[in-house]
């Protein structure tokens, strides 16, 4: 072994429980309690708009399958070669490998479907959720702890993860702690969650403003966290493929956000507000007219 490491982050002794005869494993209950947390947050954030919250459980319903299988889909594109060599290892979640770009884009794929058929404000919903999605994409990070993956490059830092043998890379074998990539995100989705909240709060932010941000300031933090990683990855020109997705994602959000912005200061005031809210009809009412105008 190299190095001796008086203070570091332990590896878990399993990754997951018993209860009885069955056995949960942390990576899927840590994905049900970010849905939940999402489902909260964005709850908490529509309503303060005026927003029903059964909008929200609808767009939860087909969003969250959507985003497993986006996210499966996208690892399986990218990490063909990390896949159980078994019939059923393409479905294999539970030993992870999901891809957040493939989750992010099928979920909200169809959350827009949901929204748009509800007659929803598709901008205020987006940021409405911007700071929910972060929320939750910080607790499923906890499930890559339990799974021993998404791990950087070895470190003798006190805060050093301890990775067994077994989950160790090739050519990794000598080194028994490795940064915590997945926590480094972890903290930094929660920042980002709390940056948007205030700024939503503080400042005036043209709608979908905050999502874009999202996107641009969670790809900016996968950028750090790709050039730590040292996890099996498919390389262009010595870097690692979700390198130039993450790269990508930030200079796009970063335009989207200013394009969003320019174009709220050139639609007159008035107009901004009278479309700040609209809302999924009750049930049994159908909308009025200038709504149903609009939708046609």
């Amino acid at each position: 072994m190299i190095g001796v490491h008086i203070a570091f982050i332990p590896s878990p002794p399993s990754n997951g429980l018993h209860v009885g005869p069955l056995f949960f494993h942390a990576y899927g209950l840590a994905y049900l309690l970010a849905l939940a947390a999402a489902v909260a947050i964005t709850i908490r954030r529509w309503e303060a708009k005026g927003g029903d919250r059964d909008l929200v459980y609808e767009v939860a319903l087909w969003g969250f399958p959507a985003g497993i299988i986006g996210g499966r889909l996208y690892f399986l594109a990218t990490s063909w070669n990390e896949v159980p060599p078994h019939w059923w290892g393409p479905f294999a979640i539970w030993k992870g490998g999901l891809g957040i770009w493939g989750g992010i884009a099928a979920g909200t794929l169809a959350g827009l479907w949901v929204l748009r058929r509800r007659g929803a404000n598709i901008p205020i919903f987006l940021d409405a959720a911007a700071p929910a999605l972060l929320v939750a994409q910080a607790i499923g990070r906890i499930g890559n702890y339990f799974n021993q993956e998404l791990f950087g490059g070895p470190t003798t830092l006190p805060w050093g993860l301890e990775i067994s043998l077994a989950h160790r890379p090739v050519g990794y074998a000598q080194y028994a702690t490795f940064h915590p990539t997945f926590l480094y995100e972890l903290i930094w989705d929660l920042l980002l969650a709390g940056a948007l909240i205030w700024l939503g709060r503080h400042r005036a932010i043209r709608a979908p403003g905050l999502f874009a941000l999202y996107i641009a300031g969670y790809s900016f933090g996968r950028i750090g966290e790709e050039l730590l990683r040292v996890d099996p990855a498919h390389r262009i020109f010595g870097l690692r493929l979700n390198f130039y997705v993450a790269s990508i994602l930030c200079l796009a959000g970063i335009t989207w956000f200013i394009r969003i912005q320019r174009a709220g200061a050139k639609t007159p005031r008035g107009e901004t507000v009278r479309a700040a809210v609209r809302c999924s009809p009750p049930a049994g009412r159908s909308p009025s007219p200038p709504a149903a105008k609009r939708r046609a």
